[in-house]
């Protein structure tokens, strides 16, 4: 796993997007690319929002639209309206030739009040960063660019995903490029990432059947670590997706960690509602923190 991947301070799945988020993702392979791709647009088009994607100069309309109706037969109606948009970095910077960080703010600006104005609640993109070889634009223009536009997002209504190919760009520019990002996304579906602090444990992506031994890892190195602390804050809050299973794997370690004083289990509503079906081990020491509330 690259360096800057690991210590990005705002990384979440590519489900827990919302909008006015700048994000960074590094793919190494097409197929992760397109999961990434078709979950932001879908998932764009279902609030409402207006989409439009600029893929690889080399990936044809029809391959693209291919892609995206695999995943719904409702592609038809958005196609037809004008909510899903298929496009290109020098469609839009048109009659421009070249790249300038400017010329692409203002056209999307334009592009997101119109959108507005179209009545959808705001505009996402997601921006295959293939194109920057197409145009032979510069990387350090291109640098500015992603570390000065947070006008753009200001207001909510306009959210973006910039994907670089790690086999094209090398690991000074990605480290540069992601940092320059407010978010930084897990490269594919169905990842789960765990991250450590020192008297912490935040797991981040989806816990199920396929990452579940990644999971009770996670866990139990995190109640290893921190027995001479005697205390444990396990967060939940950016999972997309935890199973009844993983859960109940939770509840088990921490019901065994005898060396624990407190295990504060932070969760949402729905982790909470599973969490307290499956039944609490230990009333003194596991927390349920639900919503801001002690439960």
């Amino acid at each position: 796993m690259p360096v800057w991947d690991e210590v990005h301070p705002a990384t979440i799945s590519v489900q827990r997007t919302r909008a006015g988020d700048h994000c960074f993702v590094g793919y190494d392979d097409d197929e992760s690319n397109w999961d990434v791709l078709t979950t932001f647009a879908w998932t764009g088009l279902a609030r409402g929002e207006k989409v439009m994607l600029f893929a690889a100069p080399r990936v044809s309309d029809d391959e693209l639209w291919s892609r995206l109706e695999a995943d719904s037969p409702s592609m038809a109606g958005v196609r037809a309206c004008g909510q899903l948009v298929l496009t290109s970095m020098r469609a839009l910077l048109r009659p421009d030739r070249g790249f300038t960080a400017e010329r692409q703010w203002q056209r999307i600006r334009e592009e997101t009040a119109r959108a507005r104005r179209q009545g959808y609640t705001g505009l996402r993109t997601y921006i295959d960063m293939h194109w920057v070889a197409d145009l032979d634009a510069d990387l350090d223009t291109m640098a500015h660019r992603e570390s000065h536009a947070e006008h753009l997002f200001a207001d909510g209504s306009y959210s973006e995903i910039c994907a670089y190919d790690r086999r094209r760009f090398d690991d000074d520019i990605l480290a540069r490029m992601c940092r320059a990002h407010p978010v930084n996304l897990l490269s594919r579906l169905g990842e789960l990432r765990a991250v450590h602090g020192d008297t912490s444990l935040r797991l981040i992506g989806e816990a199920d059947l396929a990452t579940g031994e990644q999971f009770c890892a996670a866990v139990r190195g995190a109640l290893a670590r921190t027995a001479h602390s005697r205390e444990l804050v396990v967060d939940l809050t950016q999972l997309s997706f935890l199973s009844a299973r993983c859960a109940d794997d939770l509840l088990r370690l921490v019901g065994a960690a005898e060396e624990h004083d407190r295990v504060d289990v932070r969760c949402e509503p729905g982790q909470l509602r599973v969490l307290r079906a499956l039944g609490e081990p230990g009333p003194d020491r596991l927390v349920l923190t639900g919503t801001g509330t002690r439960c």
